[in-house]
């Protein structure tokens, strides 16, 4: 089984907690090979996570990722993180929002590993594993829906996506979109058919409208060719709070999902995914996943680690805001409305001031 994640140093220690829960509830499994794109990981950092591998009897294999700055030429613009993407044929600015940068780096993974690996699964470093992944690693990745190329990869629907970003993409209401923290990935299909080149490529046509860097480019160049997994192996931690019904009339594509199997990853989930800002490292943060998060960070390096403070008050209001959402979804909507509408509002200044 071959895992791939990317990191900085910023998230080096989850990282090492995502890791460590990893290893302990793949225990079990044989062949567990893991290798972590850098992106900037420090020497402490890295010595840190090679002890965590280590009290398992594994072992972690670092990839540089020295060409992620020749390729995105990174650099900060009015405190956001700011990429200038070569295509070959021009250079185009891309803004990549509240996003690090290097979660770009999942793209080049095909390149970068060895070609001997011909199927990976992708973990942002914000995931914790609960339970053996070797029935999800087993996932078929033949002939996709209604076509004849076959699926290049298989990921969990995240039917709370806003209207405007299927808009730009091209996408109709009815048509899935898919998260991009857990990807099961066909290496070999990829690079036969050279798609780090195609969506780079797609990226820079959507750059200046994408909220969602990478994750908008992979849902819209490889529309009809992401086969839907069960939501437990990529659990949102606040998808807690949504009624099944509710999903399902945001994206009808959640039907494809039985409501029984919504409801047992609600139960138990095999990878929870700390997406959203109850993340169980800020102070005050009362995510109902969280501990999982703390036993795991208790058994690394970095277990002394104080939570990060500043957003006491508003991780109450959006606990808040949490709480009332399987009642009133509506309420729910109308915040996410605002907040998307504002993000747009500040794209499209930001780039009248170009």
């Amino acid at each position: 089984m071959n895992i791939v994640y990317v990191s900085n140093e910023g998230y080096a220690r989850h990282l090492g907690v995502s890791i460590c829960s990893l290893f302990d509830s793949n225990a079990d499994e044989e062949q567990l090979e893991v290798f972590i794109l850098d992106t900037g990981i420090t020497p402490d950092s890295r010595g840190k996570l090679t002890q965590i591998a280590r009290s398992f009897g594994r072992t972690l294999t670092f990839i540089k990722l020295k060409d992620l700055e020749e390729r995105f030429a990174v650099r900060l613009d009015t405190g956001r993180t700011a990429a200038r993407l070569d295509t070959g044929r021009s250079a185009v600015r891309l803004d990549t929002g509240r996003f690090d940068v290097s979660t770009m780096g999942r793209l080049f993974a095909a390149d970068l590993l060895p070609a001997g690996v011909r199927r990976v699964l992708y973990l942002d470093c914000d995931t914790v594993v609960l339970k053996p992944l070797r029935r999800l690693w087993e996932t078929g990745l033949g002939k996709a829906d209604g076509a004849g190329t076959g699926y290049v990869m298989a990921a969990v629907q995240e039917p709370t996506i806003y209207e405007e970003v299927k808009e730009y993409l091209g996408m109709r209401k009815e048509d899935p979109y898919f998260n991009a923290g857990v990807l099961l990935i066909d290496l070999k299909r990829w690079r036969t058919e050279r798609l780090t080149d195609k969506v780079i490529s797609y990226y820079a046509e959507i750059a200046e409208q994408s909220l969602f860097n990478d994750q908008d480019a992979l849902n819209g160049l490889l529309k009809g060719r992401i086969r839907t997994l069960s939501p437990r192996w990529n659990f949102f931690t606040n998808y807690r709070y949504f009624r099944y019904d509710t999903l399902c009339r945001m994206q009808p594509a959640y039907r494809r999902i039985p409501e029984e199997v919504f409801r047992k990853a609600k139960r138990s989930p095999a990878v929870i995914h700390y997406a959203g800002d109850e993340r169980p490292w800020r102070a005050g943060a009362l995510n109902y996943y969280g501990k999982a998060y703390e036993r795991y960070l208790a058994m690394t390096p970095w277990k002394d680690t104080p939570k990060e403070k500043g957003k006491e008050l508003f991780l109450l209001l959006y606990h808040g805001m949490e709480l009332v959402t399987p009642v009133f979804p509506f309420i729910r909507a109308a915040i996410s409305r605002a907040y998307v509408r504002k993000c747009i509002a500040a794209r499209k200044a930001r780039q009248e001031k170009k």
